[in-house]
């Protein structure tokens, strides 16, 4: 117990140093360390997972990955934007969130399963729409694609992604749901949208919390100040190049922007109009968006800040989501994601009206350390940890979880 408080206290006092402004100017918590001649101390008292079996909670993969993942990959994917208050405000929110067990019901008869339009999965969680995975492993989205089939989990891919759509469906199994950044050209649109089509997406997710860029101040502050090694693989700033995403093979791209910073309700509609499929838009977070979303045929919502990583709101998605579901009702499908790490966040997410919770960081913790083993792990740990609070708190279903089993008595509404 000595030795897991240790440990506990060591990785909450990382996470202080990794928020603070200072530390991030002198290039980051391994140059801290280094500068303060406390770096030989964290290495011997640290205790750093050797395979997926070791972890006992998805926290333990995220230093194993760190250490295996190129730093410029690294701290791209765990900044925030501004001074990442966004970012810690969603684990923060869940602080606000407390259950209300019922007790004395059979604990044996748990059900995770759902629907989710028309598909039936193992589980309320899912895996976040993240781009260009082969940054943390070789087998990039379709480790992941393995690991989600194996689990019965719904994989959502983003239009960053590194591997093709076509390659992604085939590995899972069925179709993914389908993450649209919208190009500034509709015919650029088009011919994406004719592409996943084909390749049987049914469900697309349009973001729209983005379109005019981000301040990645922390990302730009840790990266490596000597980036000749990027160069090797990237041209210009990482990920900026068309050809390193698939999704943009064919199309002419000249002159495009990859996300559209005119993109509005009229656009919106035209999409509408074009896509027969399924349509979300992801990134709404307000009562009024909600409204507007089913004014304007929308068949869902993912309720989402991109995890901490577009506008510095200061909100959590956990506190924003009450007032979505609260408009929509029962006339769309509300989906959240933002800081989940253990199974008692999704309870609260489900308990609050969310259909399905993702995840993002912790699924590329496990990619970046372990691959396919390590993703599989993440699941297999979050969907335990939820099975088990369902059994505790008397929820046979994941149905069954309702408003009732939380309380949020620091919320002002």
């Amino acid at each position: 117990m000595e030795q897991t408080s240790v440990r506990t206290a060591r990785r909450e006092f990382l996470k202080f140093l990794a928020a603070s402004p200072y530390v991030a100017a002198l290039g980051g918590v391994t140059a801290f360390l280094e500068r303060s001649g406390l770096a030989q101390d964290a290495r011997e008292t640290s205790e750093v997972i050797a395979n997926p079996a070791q972890a006992l909670n998805v926290f333990d993969f995220e230093e194993a990955a760190r250490r295996k993942v190129q730093p410029g990959h690294w701290t791209y994917m765990a900044s925030g934007v501004d001074d990442d208050a966004t970012l810690r405000a969603n684990r923060d929110g869940f602080k606000d969130v407390e259950l209300r067990p019922r007790r004395l019901h059979d604990a044996t008869k748990v059900d995770m399963r759902v629907d989710l339009l028309g598909t039936a999965y193992n589980s309320p969680i899912f895996t976040c729409p993240t781009g260009g995975e082969k940054s943390f492993f070789p087998d990039g989205e379709l480790a992941v694609a393995r690991a989600a089939k194996a689990r019965g989990t719904l994989q959502f891919l983003s239009t960053s992604t590194s591997t093709a759509v076509e390659d992604v469906n085939k590995e899972l199994g069925r179709p993914v749901w389908y993450q649209l950044y919208a190009p500034s050209s509709w015919d650029a649109c088009e011919k994406i949208l004719r592409r996943v089509e084909a390749a049987g997406c049914k469900v697309i997710a349009l973001t729209c919390d983005n379109t005019t860029g981000r301040n990645s101040e922390t990302y730009l502050r840790t990266r490596p100040k000597d980036r000749r090694q990027c160069a090797t693989c990237h041209e210009g700033e990482p990920g900026s190049a068309i050809k390193e995403h698939p999704m943009y093979d064919g199309i002419n791209m000249t002159g495009v922007l990859r996300q559209n910073p005119a993109m509005d309700w009229a656009f919106v509609d035209r999409l509408r109009k074009f896509w027969q499929g399924t349509l979300f838009i992801k990134g709404i977070d307000t009562r009024e968006d909600a409204r507007l979303c089913v004014e304007h045929g929308i068949n869902g919502i993912l309720v989402s800040n991109h995890g901490g990583r577009s506008t510095e709101t200061g909100r959590a998605t956990i506190e924003a989501l009450p007032e979505v579901v609260a408009e929509v009702g029962s006339r769309l499908t509300v989906f959240v994601d933002g800081g989940f790490r253990r199974g008692t966040d999704v309870f609260k997410g489900l308990a609050l009206g969310a259909k399905a919770v993702g995840i993002g960081r912790p699924f590329l913790w496990g990619l970046g350390a372990f691959g396919q083993a390590g993703v599989d792990r993440v699941l297999e740990i979050m969907q335990g940890e939820l099975k088990l609070v369902m059994g505790n708190c008397g929820t046979r279903t994941v149905a069954d979880i309702t408003r009732e089993y939380v309380a949020t008595p620091h919320w002002k509404s």
